[in-house]
């Protein structure tokens, strides 16, 4: 048995009963050297960006996209959760129609490229429920964008519910009926929370997922963190400097979020 970190002065007794306490030698070698290399290059790069004056532009044209970005990856979020809570739970679903259409969506989806999918419904569909809707030209770039990529990740995190739902012991709802309860109330009341506390990391991964791919929007003239960094180089010819701050942007956001997902999963894993 091996205890990680454990405290040097407790050796002697830990070895007595008979428990391995790891040395110097295998901490090194355990330690997450990629983590410290990532941070490495992070300040590196944050270096160049904010102190480095040839980086100096493209650093504020680059930040004029964060506002953005954030918005649409939020709201696109926000959406996709409900969309893929009620399409999860149709996967599920005993009426053999909505399992269907259910799952369609969700193949459908996930046979596609994202980038394609991008422009089908911010190009085609939106704008033909718009005008459906006698909504023509009344939906912004933005929304077409939060719309499209609501629809994309709403089949992802289905496919995140769908698992979670089935992680929970079927005794659970068979407890509840037997109890007297309909199956859309145990469903609500007591396998539903259980879902989502067991899905909560993927989520969130799906959310950092998602804050990546809104760089696929530039794609539809949104004047996110990408789009903003393309027009810059462009008209400064400024091409090395504006990557590498927009590198350093995504992987700062993206390394934040991750530690947080790490750390929460850890907690639901004491409780």
């Amino acid at each position: 048995m091996t205890i990680p970190g454990a405290p040097e002065i407790d050796r002697p007794e830990l070895e007595r009963a008979g428990i391995e306490v790891p040395g110097l030698s295998r901490r090194l070698v355990d330690a997450p050297w990629w983590f410290f290399a990532l941070v490495g290059i992070l300040i590196f790069l944050g270096y160049l960006v904010f102190f480095d004056p040839k980086y100096a532009g493209a650093k504020d044209a680059v930040v004029q996209g964060i506002p953005v970005t954030i918005r649409s990856t939020i709201l696109a979020f926000a959406l996709a959760l409900v969309l893929g809570l009620f399409t999860g739970l149709g996967r599920l679903s005993r009426n053999v129609v909505v399992r269907n259409l259910a799952t369609l969506y969700v193949e459908f989806v996930r046979g596609v490229p994202i980038l394609v999918l991008i422009f089908v419904v911010a190009l085609w569909i939106v704008p033909e429920v718009s005008d459906a809707l006698g909504a023509a030209n009344r939906i912004s770039q933005e929304w077409r964008a939060i719309i499209a990529l609501t629809i994309i990740y709403g089949a992802y995190i289905a496919e995140v519910f769908r698992a979670g739902v089935e992680s929970v012991p079927v005794g659970q709802m068979e407890a509840a009926r037997s109890l007297g309860m309909k199956h859309r109330t145990a469903m609500r009341v007591i396998v539903l929370p259980q879902a989502v506390r067991n899905v909560l990391p993927a989520l969130g991964n799906d959310f950092i997922a998602m804050l990546k791919d809104s760089s696929l929007l530039s794609v539809l003239g949104v004047r996110e963190i990408t789009q903003m960094g393309r027009l810059y180089a462009n008209s400064s010819f400024q091409f090395r400097e504006t990557f590498l701050a927009m590198t350093f942007l995504y992987l700062f956001f993206t390394l934040i979020l991750s530690l947080v997902v790490q750390w929460y999963g850890r907690r639901l894993q004491r409780v």
